[in-house]
């Protein structure tokens, strides 16, 4: 089996038109709600990580849009969830993220290919529904 690299990243996308964030619905807990996170693969930096996981989650390509990836220069290591745990190696309990900060023009239906749902609400709203501390950490910090 192969096993999850335990670094990642998070990418924060909010609208510029109305200022409210995307949350995704996990296909492998519908009760988590979250922004765009990724493993970040063997001889990837962080960054190309970013723009691989927005592309490959909602259907953006940052690149061809002319779109500006934020890198936030911020990560934190964190206690990965119990029932996330398997998708790593044995006694892997730890992973280090990275943060970043997409902002569009304006909402989008974004083209789902691994999570149940999306919705677009406010900062606030998406630091209460989401399940990860991160992510609401992240939301609070660069969106209110």
């Amino acid at each position: 089996m192969k096993y999850k690299n335990p670094f990642s990243v998070l990418v924060v996308i909010y609208a510029k038109d109305t200022h409210r964030v995307l949350m995704l619905q996990r296909d492998d807990d519908s009760e988590f709600w979250q922004s765009v996170t990724g493993t970040i693969e063997t001889g990837e930096q962080p960054y190309q990580t970013a723009l691989r996981e927005v592309k490959e989650e909602i259907g953006v390509d940052i690149v061809e849009q002319g779109l500006v990836l934020k890198d936030c220069e911020y990560s934190l290591k964190f206690e990965i969830f119990p029932q996330f745990r398997y998708k790593y190696a044995p006694e892997t309990i730890y992973c280090t993220e990275h943060w970043f900060l997409l902002e569009l023009p304006d909402e989008i239906v974004p083209k789902l290919t691994e999570h149940l749902d999306y919705q677009w609400v406010s900062a606030v709203e998406a630091i209460q529904l989401t399940k990860s501390p991160n992510n609401a950490k992240a939301i609070e910090q660069y969106l209110i």
